[in-house]
């Protein structure tokens, strides 16, 4: 099967498309990444997302242009990776606006049907509504495809994203889906790249390679400050996202002590943040010598990295990459598996993960000649 995975998360940098050739291998997947791209949104699309995003009060006209807004650029990006390919179906997570995963409520904007019209395929769409219908977060979704992509039968892992916001999936050795532990841990990029806007005007969006934070020193004082904040000691289940750790978050809850700091300073210290609280996390679940394997855009910041393998020097830190799964791919790749589960109706939510009632098939769906696709979903799974 031909699919296409795609994703855009809270970071709000672009859409990630991933083409990859999946074959169901038993309660697993075969897969190979055959191309992936990413296509940036422009600065006036970023604004006026972030126009309908807490803490503004979008209007339902501006929330309505963006839906449709959003549903194009996904149908760019699709096209762009997919090139002169036939494509099976394509699967899309959608450009989070709004998420309170206490309540159980969540928002992805993006209209799937330019993305039908403009492949000529089924696609697979709105992943969370179905696990916050039983009461759960909706989120993280990723870690049932970290349970059956990277649990080991000899060693206990760890799998950490680290976009926007930072999450966790630990898998203890030999694990299946349901015993996998998983949760927002804080911010990733998130508050470094809100900073590095405000400070610099938007001349500079993110710290490229780490090299701003480089240069500066942690300031303790502000640090502390933040890690007090009471999401660091919320009990399980929990999901994040711009709704806290949105630029709020520095213009108003701390702009006192980030203001006194330089660039660097700062950079440095909310870097720091983000090493601190996932290695945190880390320890309060895993044992000294587990594997912690690391993707998204954190996965290439130099300073992050280097501050994280500092602070779990007793575990081995590596990438996704060195597991031959592509770092920045990672998310996308895996909603085009969760699509799979979808059109073969298996539930794909954890309910240990998300504080959901129960098990959910996840997804809806946009059908397009979906007869044939049903009978090779079918043929695929028996063989």
């Amino acid at each position: 099967m031909i699919a296409i995975g795609l994703m855009s998360g809270t970071s709000l940098d672009g859409i990630d498309a991933a083409l990859v050739e999946i074959n169901p291998r038993g309660a697993s997947y075969a897969f190979e990444l055959i191309d992936f791209g990413t296509v940036p949104y422009d600065r006036e699309t970023v604004d006026a997302l972030k126009s309908i995003m807490p803490p503004n009060d979008g209007s339902t006209s501006a929330v309505a242009h963006m839906h449709h807004h959003v549903g194009e650029l996904y149908a760019e990006a699709a096209a762009r990776v997919a090139g002169t390919r036939k494509i099976d179906y394509a699967a899309m997570h959608g450009q989070t606006v709004y998420h309170d995963g206490e309540r159980a409520i969540t928002l992805q904007l993006g209209s799937p049907y330019f993305l039908r019209d403009r492949l000529h395929a089924t696609v697979c769409f709105d992943f969370r509504s179905a696990d916050c219908a039983l009461g759960g977060h909706g989120a993280p979704l990723v870690p049932y495809v970290d349970s059956l992509l990277l649990t080991s039968p000899d060693e206990d892992r760890i799998a950490i994203n680290i976009g926007g916001i930072a999450n966790l999936t630990f898998l203890p050795r030999a694990a299946t889906p349901e015993h996998a532990i998983a949760f927002d841990c804080g911010p990733g990029n998130m508050l470094i790249d809100a900073f590095l806007q405000e400070r610099t005007a938007n001349e500079k969006t993110f710290d490229e390679d780490g090299a701003i934070a480089t240069r500066g020193t942690v300031d303790r004082a502000a640090l502390d400050r933040m890690l007090a904040d009471p999401y660091f000691f919320q009990v399980l289940p929990k999901s994040t996202g711009r709704e806290r750790f949105g630029s709020q978050f520095l213009l108003a809850e701390h702009a006192a002590v980030m203001q006194a700091l330089t660039l660097e300073d700062g950079a440095a210290t909310l870097t720091e943040l983000t090493a601190v609280t996932i290695a945190d996390a880390v320890r309060q679940l895993a044992p000294a010598g587990c594997a912690v394997l690391v993707s998204g855009g954190g996965a290439y910041n130099t300073s992050l990295m280097k501050r994280l393998r500092e602070r779990l020097s007793e575990y081995r830190v590596e990438t996704t990459t060195d597991m031959d799964l592509r770092s920045d791919a990672k998310e996308a790749i895996a909603f085009a598996l969760l699509g799979y589960e979808t059109l073969r109706e298996r539930p794909a939510n954890l309910p240990r993960v998300t504080g959901a009632s129960a098990q959910a098939v996840l997804g809806a769906i946009v059908p397009y000649e979906f007869d044939s696709l049903g009978r090779r979903v079918q043929a695929e799974c028996a063989g």
